[in-house]
């Protein structure tokens, strides 16, 4: 199955039930249930995070058909404030809690499952394939608003983001905008949403995580840098993000095979890669909740 059709997969289900072993716990199978009330995880938030999580569960269930697993989006704001509620069991997010006004995260522990890079697209008939720093920061302040100012045709632009409470919304306007003030425009609630509607509005960009970009949008590379990998892991593509599972206070035994699991070689060097997600060990530098980058220690 390709990347693309595992992302429409993860889009199209908004709440999805996966059967999972959790420690040799009864499971819900064909609609009966054993003697042994299951164990069950819920995790919801990011829908930049979601596929991943959604793929290693099922793969984690194929070889332990034990117990479930509900994975649920929302979005990273969502994602962090029912688990710090107490809703859910995890809290996928593309941002530190510390970013997340009005969730303690104290309370919080952080689970770093992998890296995504962030990419600007456009409408693939719009002919641009590289923006400069500053005027991607001009674009989205609403300062340029139309594409033959660099060097497209003359066509207004069209800013989609993704709504308040997006990880990769946060995360864009604190890289790009430097705490500028966005230009109102139109806004989506999921990643799918945006690619979307970016593939069939002419003149329109946004952002997307790497894992989401396909043949429908083109790629802006920034200062003619390309959102790769390699750029990515040395730190030279400067967009990029975490994706976290934070569990409340300590984890239950549940919740710590299931981290162990995503957090394995297994996972981290096929699953990880495979959907366009970057092994955390991979990294070659790291970013701090106050946002600074430092190098990774041996």
């Amino acid at each position: 199955m390709t990347k693309q059709r595992r992302l429409m997969i993860w889009s199209a289900a908004v709440l999805l039930v996966i059967g999972v072993l959790i420690g040799g716990i009864a499971v819900v199978q064909g609609g009966q249930k054993n003697s042994n009330t299951p164990q069950r995880l819920t995790l919801a938030g990011s829908t930049a995070m979601g596929p991943l999580v959604q793929e290693a569960a099922k793969v984690y269930h194929a070889d332990h058909p034990h117990a479930i697993i509900t994975v649920q989006g929302g979005g990273s704001a969502a994602g962090l404030t029912k688990v710090a509620d107490g809703h859910v069991s995890m809290g996928m997010s593309d941002i530190f809690a510390e970013e997340k006004n009005g969730v303690v995260p104290d309370n919080l522990v952080d689970h770093k499952i992998a890296v995504v890079g962030i990419v600007p697209i456009v409408n693939p008939r719009l002919g641009i394939k590289n923006i400069g720093t500053v005027q991607l920061r001009q674009i989205f302040a609403g300062q340029i608003t139309n594409w033959q100012k660099l060097g497209g045709p003359d066509m207004p632009i069209t800013i989609i983001n993704r709504a308040q409470g997006s990880g990769t919304r946060t995360s864009f306007d604190r890289l790009v905008l430097n705490g500028g003030e966005p230009k109102t425009g139109l806004e989506q609630e999921s990643s799918e949403k945006v690619r979307s509607m970016v593939a069939t509005t002419p003149g329109s960009i946004s952002y997307l995580a790497l894992s989401y970009v396909n043949d429908d949008v083109q790629p802006v590379h920034i200062d003619n840098i390309t959102p790769s990998k390699k750029n990515i892991v040395t730190g030279t593509w400067p967009l990029w993000e975490y994706e976290h599972l934070y569990v409340k206070g300590k984890p239950t035994v549940a919740e710590v095979q299931f981290i162990q699991y995503l957090q394995s070689a297994k996972v981290q060097r096929k699953l990880v890669s495979e959907l366009g997600y970057i092994p955390i060990a991979d990294m070659k530098v790291e970013r701090t909740a106050e946002g600074q980058i430092e190098d990774v220690q041996p």
